[in-house]
This record gives structure tokens, C-alpha cells and sequence, in this order.
């Protein structure tokens, strides 16, 4: 199993409750799919880079998971068929990238602690 990193945006005119169903699909699409979620984190409302479909702003959400090559491509319908998403980017992290990513969590683990 490789370990992968997806970013999908959401259309920022969803309720919180509609943003939480669409993010809850993906997470259970990738568990249905033998996925297994490392990490997830909503990165909330956010200024896009240039307008896409006429929105300036959008809900960014991360996961981080290990699964099979194939879940990506189902993933990807997904993500593709779904209305409520702007964009997306999946790509398959190298041991340096899941290192990094690693201490990022403890981080911000230790932080929340602090807190």
C-alpha cells in the first residue's frame, strides 16, 4: 500500500452541515475501498488563487491515507462527478514527504496540547 495526500476544495455556498455530508462521502468512499484514513483536517474557508466558476473563496480539506493504486482512480470519479467540488489533487507521498508529515501532526498535536 502506498501512502497518499489528497487537497479537494468545496464550494464555499454550502451550509456546514452540507460541507460535512460531502467530506463524510470521500472519507467513506476511501474506507469502503480498504483505505486506511491517517489524517484529516479541515483547513475551513479559504481565498482561492484565481476565481474558479465565479467563487473567490472556497472550504479546503486534507487527508492523508494508505490504500491501493486503484482506490485513486475511483476516488477521482468521485471527485470529478461531485458538483460541490471546485478541485482536487491526489498524489502519492515518498518516504520524505510521509516523514514530514509525520512531524507535522505531532506538531501540531503537541500544540493542542499546549493549549
Amino acid at each position: 500500500m502506498n501512502q497518499y495526500e489528497t487537497v479537494f476544495i468545496l464550494t464555499p455556498v454550502l451550509s456546514d452541515v452540507q460541507m460535512k455530508e460531502a467530506v463524510d462521502k470521500f472519507i467513506n468512499l476511501l474506507k469502503e475501498s480498504g483505505a486506511e484514513i491517517i489524517n484529516e483536517e479541515n483547513w475551513g474557508l479559504r481565498k482561492l488563487a484565481y476565481p474558479i466558476q465565479k467563487k473567490t473563496t472556497g472550504f479546503y480539506e486534507l487527508v492523508e491515507f494508505k490504500a491501493e493504486p486503484e482506490v485513486i482512480a475511483k476516488l477521482e470519479v468521485n471527485y470529478r462527478r461531485d458538483e460541490r467540488v471546485l478541485r482536487f489533487l491526489t498524489f502519492r507521498m515518498d518516504k520524505y514527504a510521509a516523514e514530514y508529515a509525520a512531524k507535522r501532526r505531532n506538531l501540531r498535536a503537541s500544540k493542542k496540547e499546549e493549549n
